[in-house]
This record gives C-alpha cells, sequence and structure tokens, in this order.
C-alpha cells in the first residue's frame, strides 16, 4: 500500500471534519459516563472497605465472596449479563442503566481492595486516638482513618480510575452512545478507519495527563520510601 492510501485510510482530514459532530457527540457521553461510573465505583468501594473492618465470620466471608465473585468476573460478560440477562427475570434495563450496575458490581470490587490495604495500612492506634477524643466509630472513620488511607494509596486509586475511564469503551457493546460507539458508526457510514484512529487520539489526550500524574505521585511515593 502507497504511503498517499494508508494516510487516505488512516488520516484523512476530509472524512475526520465528517466525522467529527459524531465523535463529539460519542466524546461527551464518554465523559458523562465517566463521571456516573467512577463516583459510583468509588462509594461502593468506600462501603466494601469500611465494611472489611468488621471481623464478624457472618459478614467477613459473604463480603469476600462478594468482592472475589465480581472481581473474577470479566466485565463485559457481568455488562451483558446485567443487559440482555436482566430482561428474562423480568427486570428491564436501559443501556446506561447496565453499564451503571455493571460498573458499580465490578470497580467497587476493586475499590474495595484498594481501600482496604489503605486503610491496614494505618496503625491501629489511630482508631483507638480518634475514638478517645469522643468520636464515634463512624466519625473516626470518616474524618481520621480514611483521609489516611486515601492518601497511602492515592496512586492505585488513580490508576484504577484510569483504567475504569478506559473501561468505558465496552459500553459500545450494549449500544450506548459513547465515542468507541460513534467512532464505530462514523466508520461504517465513511467505510474509512479514520474516526477509529481520532477515538484513540482523543482517549490518548484525555488520559495521557493523568498517566504523567500518576507517574509523578509513583516516583514521589517512591522516593519517600528511601
Amino acid at each position: 500500500m502507497a504511503w498517499d492510501d494508508f494516510a487516505l485510510a488512516f488520516f484523512s482530514l476530509d472524512i475526520l471534519r465528517e466525522a467529527w459532530p459524531i465523535l463529539w457527540a460519542g466524546f461527551v457521553q464518554t465523559i458523562l459516563l465517566s463521571l456516573t461510573v467512577v463516583p459510583l465505583g468509588l462509594a461502593g468501594g468506600i462501603i466494601l472497605a469500611v465494611l472489611s473492618t468488621v471481623r464478624h465470620p457472618l459478614l467477613r466471608w459473604p463480603l469476600m465472596a462478594w468482592v472475589d465473585t465480581f472481581r473474577a468476573i470479566p466485565p463485559l460478560v457481568l455488562l451483558v449479563f446485567v443487559y440482555a440477562g436482566l430482561p428474562f427475570a423480568g427486570l428491564e434495563v436501559t443501556a446506561w442503566t447496565a453499564v451503571a450496575i455493571g460498573f458499580f458490581l465490578n470497580t467497587g470490587a476493586y475499590y474495595g481492595e484498594i481501600l482496604r490495604a489503605g486503610i491496614e495500612s494505618v496503625p491501629g492506634g489511630q482508631m483507638e486516638a480518634a475514638r478517645s477524643t469522643g468520636l464515634t466509630r463512624g466519625q473516626a472513620m470518616a474524618c481520621v482513618i480514611l483521609p489516611q488511607a486515601v492518601r497511602n494509596v492515592l496512586p492505585d486509586l488513580i490508576s484504577n480510575t484510569l483504567e475504569v475511564v478506559k473501561l468505558t469503551s465496552i459500553a459500545s457493546v450494549v449500544a450506548l452512545p459513547e465515542l468507541l460507539f460513534q467512532a464505530r458508526q462514523a466508520q461504517s457510514v465513511t467505510y474509512n478507519a479514520t474516526p477509529i484512529v481520532a477515538a484513540a487520539v482523543i482517549y490518548f489526550l484525555l488520559l495521557w495527563p493523568v498517566v504523567r500524574l500518576l507517574s509523578r505521585l509513583e516516583n514521589r511515593q517512591l522516593a519517600g520510601r528511601r
């Protein structure tokens, strides 16, 4: 394939101008989706991490089973099950709701494990010291333990958030019009790969600053341990 043909197939400015409104709509949907699923996952993770501090077997073992189950099931399989499987139980869900539920279950389990490790990294005396000031256990957890836990595992939290944003692309399988879905729609109309390449570039420009921030935090954390 000659360079001109290659450039026309993958980097056509005319095709990009034609497809840009569709790609922009997908980009906006991806941002909105990320702003939905990341807080949901964090909320689920916080709940799981806090519950993990309760050592009673009747709670501990079901909690471990919950986390292991939703970490083991591939998120794509989970998403398809929620969207296409629940209707057989009489529960019709929209594509957006299916994505929200699937991501809540999957990413919540991962966030929960990260935050649990963060909580365990906080010295045990911190809870007793906080309780001695008159705080309840819940207040001590929210105001003293969790802030320290988040700081201790911040690079891991950012890394997982990065993966969650990238993972939103699987929402295309349930026809949610996020960036990848819109790029594929544009490709099917233009018979050209430029929209897919443009989507990859948009993802890169969106997430590269986060990657650099993550590298800085990891280097700072390593330097602090020396």
